[in-house]
């Protein structure tokens, strides 16, 4: 059984928790309750807040909406504590680590189509997306389309800070999931972790919804051999219909010229009564304490 991050991080290891939007449009209310707790979160703990931009996927990303997110979070009185990095600078680091994983026999081949897949997991009765393993043991001298982590047996289990111990097998869940993409470009969850661990990361707090990532990424970061983090997932914000708010859903951005009521409105979102703040510094000045109190434990 994989067993990880059951216990926080070592109080001794100075925090260092990330935004990391990625740069598909501007700030709207369900990211900018993400910025919000992990900017409080690095603060209640006495910790530096980085800001990240994860722009490597050119056929989603917008341009400059990196650039309106950073001086969005400006006007909500969130600046990164060191240089930003973006995640287009980094591709040789991810060359350098899939090496690594590939040195010590977790990468693997894909020959594979979405189509392929799909048609295997109805043959077997896995749900699909489920990889089933087609190529674990070579491609049958077809061109590999994709280069896939091979994934232990057993289970990946840690602890959220927020919502309690989480379990996942994700061998059966999953499968072997991919880390370079049929198209070239590099996959989120081989990116996500080479930059928490580049950047000293020792907490991520992030959207809910991301919460089934974290046993692949923990999986990740044993294999390149790094210590674990501790993790926070905060509730999401839907809209009318219950779905996740997300620019992808036509979620509208938020007003940069008023932003204290959008300050108040993901406080409260964060399960905090508004504070009634007469401006933005005094509403972050007023908000630590209270997010102190609940969650640096």
């Amino acid at each position: 059984m994989q067993t990880a991050n059951l216990s926080p991080a070592p109080t001794s290891i100075p925090y260092r928790g990330r935004f990391a939007p990625s740069p598909t449009g501007r700030l709207h209310a369900g990211s900018l309750a993400a910025a919000l707790a992990s900017w409080l979160d690095a603060r209640a703990h006495g910790g530096t807040w980085l800001v990240r931009i994860e722009d490597i996927d050119p056929p989603r990303d917008v341009p400059g909406a990196g650039e309106a997110i950073i001086k969005a979070l400006a006007r909500f009185g969130m600046t990164s504590d060191e240089p930003i990095l973006w995640q287009h600078d980094r591709l040789g680091a991810y060359a350098d680590a899939l090496a690594k994983l590939t040195a010590e026999g977790f990468i693997y081949g894909c020959a594979c189509s979405r189509k392929e897949i799909q048609l295997a997991d109805e043959a077997l009765g896995l749900p699909i997306g489920v990889y089933p393993g087609i190529c674990r043991h070579g491609t049958q001298g077809r061109p590999v389309r994709a280069l896939r982590f091979r994934v232990p047996a057993g289970n990946v289990r840690f602890h959220d800070r927020r919502l309690g111990d989480y379990l996942q097998n994700v061998e059966k869940t999953v499968g072997d999931f991919v880390l370079k993409r049929a198209d070239g470009f590099w996959a989120y969850q081989l990116a996500v972790v080479v930059d928490d661990l580049y950047q000293g990361v020792t907490d991520i707090v992030r959207g809910a919804d991301l919460i089934d990532n974290t046993p692949r990424q923990i999986l990740l970061t044993q294999a390149l051999e790094a210590a674990p983090l501790r993790y926070f997932h905060i509730p999401l914000v839907l809209n009318d219909r219950g779905e996740k708010l997300s620019k992808q859903a036509g979620a509208a951005p938020i007003d940069n010229e008023e932003p204290l009521p959008a300050l108040e409105a993901a406080f409260e979102h964060l399960g905090f009564q508004r504070l009634g703040a007469d401006s933005v510094s005094s509403f972050l000045h007023g908000a630590v304490p209270l997010w102190q109190e609940r969650w640096s434990r």
